[in-house]
């Protein structure tokens, strides 16, 4: 039974497995929304405002009014103003009520009001004389009715829009509660000041928004008789096209937002279902991977068949779970074979203890010690080559390759040959290298190590006064360094074997237990993590006779 502490962990373990299946709505699918949304979102409040749009309209209006309000203005000068004295000219308050209500007749939706010099109202186009005095008429105005769903969202367009900064407009809408309806008057004796003082400049327009939503336009123009202001004349207009078309528009941009918001969001949602699903699904992978849950298969084969930058992850994240496995079954291995060759000379101590004890022939104890310190020098010398076979792998990932000449390398090591070799007995060290040398990517004290290990090997099994030849060469983009020897060769149903670790195929007469087995799988190592290639033949004659080993490494040239 596990105890408490194990299943914390396993518990802590399963935990982003569980929270990343229960994200229903992933955080990157939340940033692809924003992203995709929020530039659309910016444009439709930058085209929502159509202040331009909304001027340009108005200023139409303005203009059209004003040129209505000049006509007008001409044919009170010259009909409705009693000229019986020149120099002061006056309007005919009858004549010019009958004139204004005929001129504003074809656009029953306008007002006009006339003004005297001294502001009182001379004449209004929609008080009528009747029976029982003035009566005021007020025309119909068309149904307006967008339903109650185009009512409600122009209600919010506009409370949004008026918590949105705006700059004037060259046309101001007053919309304050002092805006008021169509009593507006204007400033007649300002506008004879400047009618008097001869500017030339029109007073500008008034446009306000009233209580009940009506958008009204009004003009004011001084009304003349021989270079004789006798008046002013106001026009006011309710400005409904303007109001229509802004409200056209702005339903067709917010259609097409709705529509390009659902498209964005359909898209962002394929996004989703094509990269942050599939990384969820990779997440997940990885942590059944670390709990354990599988061994292989792990990585979803849909994902692993893909042709984007999901699949090359998954296709990584696949290879790196099989390295992993991989790099665990050699390190059991590895540990194994450590156990076992460790039991043998521990086995052979103890039995040698174990007889010590019981003879007393001091010939047979010395020959017992013997044994006893051969199997410690041996324990030594295995624990010392295991620890730096251990090492290696860390030692060669934290190590950058960089350019290694070999000749210079191979020089220095037949110079030490020669300095310890004994003429008569020892094999002859050789070097085969072009003259300009041969650089390769490695890490030169790997590189010595490996040299050494094949060179010692060859003169191990190299009869007296042999030849060990070492060559040096390229072959297309890899440098190739054969190491030659004179022995008996290599078995043939052991040259797949003799990189494995603790293999030991050691020439007749040598002492048992000098090597651990261990050299020629360290160069194995050592050569493949610098992406090279090392093997092993006997050498033959033309009728197939053995004449020594060939041991064959291949590295990247620079």
């Amino acid at each position: 039974m596990p105890d408490g502490s194990l299943l914390s962990g396993l518990t802590r373990a399963a935990a982003p497995a569980r929270r990343f299946r229960q994200r229903w709505v992933s955080p990157l699918l939340r940033r692809i929304l924003l992203v995709n949304a929020l530039p659309l979102a910016l444009l439709v409040v930058a085209l929502l405002y159509l202040d331009q749009y909304q001027n340009g309209l108005l200023e139409a209006q303005v203009t059209a009014l004003r040129e209505q309000a000049r006509v007008f203005a001409g044919a009170l000068g010259e009909s409705a103003v009693r000229t019986t004295d020149p120099d002061n000219p006056k309007l005919v308050p009858e004549v010019a009520g009958s004139l204004l209500r005929r001129l504003t007749e074809p656009t029953p939706d306008a007002q006009a009001r006339l003004y005297a010099p001294d502001g009182a109202v001379l004449a209004d186009s929609r008080q009528r004389e009747g029976p029982d005095g003035t009566m005021s008429t007020e025309p119909l105005p068309p149904p307006l009715d967008h339903g109650a769903v185009l009512r409600i969202i122009g209600w919010v367009y506009d409370r949004v829009l008026g918590l949105l900064p705006h700059t004037a407009p060259t046309t101001l809408v007053d919309t304050t509660p002092s805006a008021g309806g169509p009593d507006w008057q204007p400033n007649v004796k300002e506008e004879l000041r400047l009618n008097s003082a001869g500017n030339s400049n029109e007073t500008a327009p008034y446009i306000r928004r009233t209580k009940d939503n009506r958008l009204l336009v009004t003009v004011a123009v001084p009304v003349e008789r021989d270079k004789h202001t006798v008046g002013i004349i106001s026009l006011t207009r309710e400005a409904r096209e303007v109001d229509e078309s802004l409200f056209t528009v702005r339903m067709s941009i917010l259609a097409l937002f709705g529509l390009a918001l659902g498209l964005t969001v359909l898209l962002s949602w394929y996004l989703s279902l094509t990269i942050a699903r599939p990384i969820l699904r990779l997440a997940e992978a990885a942590s059944d991977m670390r709990e354990g849950l599988g061994r292989s298969g792990s990585v979803p084969p849909s994902l692993l068949r893909r042709r984007d930058e999901v699949g090359a992850l998954a296709s990584a994240l696949s290879a790196s779970s099989a390295a992993l496995w991989e790099r665990m079954d050699a390190t059991e291995r590895f540990a194994a074979d450590v156990a076992h060759e460790i039991k043998n000379p521990l086995s052979s101590i103890r039995s040698a203890i174990e007889t010590l004890r019981r003879i007393e022939d001091p010939s047979r104890q010395r020959q017992l010690l013997t044994i006893i310190a051969q199997d410690v020098v041996r324990l030594d010398r295995l624990i010392s080559e295991v620890s730096d076979a251990s090492r290696l792998d860390a030692e060669l990932s934290r190590v950058t390759v960089a350019p290694v000449d070999v000749v210079p390398i191979l020089h220095t090591l037949l110079e030490l040959d020669e300095a310890t070799r004994d003429q008569d007995n020892d094999p002859k060290l050789e070097i085969v290298a072009p003259p300009n040398g041969a650089k390769v990517w490695a890490v030169e004290d790997r590189l010595v190590q490996v040299l050494r290990n094949l060179i010692g090997n060859a003169q191990s099994f190299s009869p007296p006064r042999g030849r060990i030849v070492v060559r040096v060469r390229e072959v297309g983009d890899m440098t190739e360094l054969c190491v030659d020897d004179d022995g008996p060769g290599i078995p043939d149903a052991n040259l797949e074997h003799i990189f494995d670790r603790f293999y030991s195929e050691r020439p007749k007469g040598e002492c048992f237990g000098q090597h651990s087995g261990l050299g020629l799988s360290i160069s194995r190592q050592i050569v493949e993590a610098l992406h090279g290639q090392i093997s092993v033949e006997n050498r033959r004659d033309e009728v197939g006779r053995v004449l020594g080993a060939r041991f064959i490494v291949r590295l990247p040239k620079v």
